[in-house]
């Protein structure tokens, strides 16, 4: 699977590079697209007057705005867990912990990974594939009995897809 991983990741470096910049307004606007960006969303200085400029134009094409963000900028706790914190309740601010509270009744994500992990000791030829998002999918626990049948294809969920196609 690490092989596998630094092919991914220059895919999707290379695809990255192409939907970027110039090259990828020209790609945009061939398909009738007005293209903007890319545009740093952290910068609201810079991102508000744009989508007051965009709702205000009078263009009548389709708008790609292409907005580049990081998860969990500006809070240490995101950035140090890149597979937590997409989705969460009540936390500590300061430190990020989740407060969970006791006796509720099981997960779908662990009732998953429970089950897929079961299914994977009584057929070898179950995998799991997961697009960034092991924890949020209950791979990580698959991952720890399964090492050599898990695999990250990155964010990328079309990837995910062909990628068990071709298995």
């Amino acid at each position: 699977p690490e092989d596998l991983q630094k092919v991914t990741r220059k895919i999707d470096e290379f695809g990255r590079g192409f939907f970027s910049g110039e090259e990828g307004a020209v790609l945009f606007e061939e398909l009738g697209f007005y293209y903007v960006g890319p545009i740093d969303g952290h910068d609201m200085d810079n991102l508000i007057p744009i989508l007051q400029n965009l709702r205000d134009s009078p263009n009548q094409k389709p708008v790609l705005l292409h907005v580049k963000t990081e998860k969990g900028y500006g809070y240490p706790p995101a950035l140090k867990a890149s597979d937590k914190m997409h989705g969460v309740g009540v936390f500590d601010v300061p430190t990020g912990v989740q407060r969970k509270p006791k006796g509720l009744p099981p997960t779908y994500t662990s009732i998953f990974a429970n089950t897929l992990c079961s299914l994977a000791r009584q057929d070898s030829t179950v995998v799991g594939i997961t697009a960034a998002m092991p924890g949020g999918t209950g791979l990580d626990a698959f991952g720890k009995f399964f090492p050599k049948r898990t695999f990250d294809v990155g964010i990328a969920e079309q990837h995910a897809v062909t990628f068990a196609a071709g298995m």
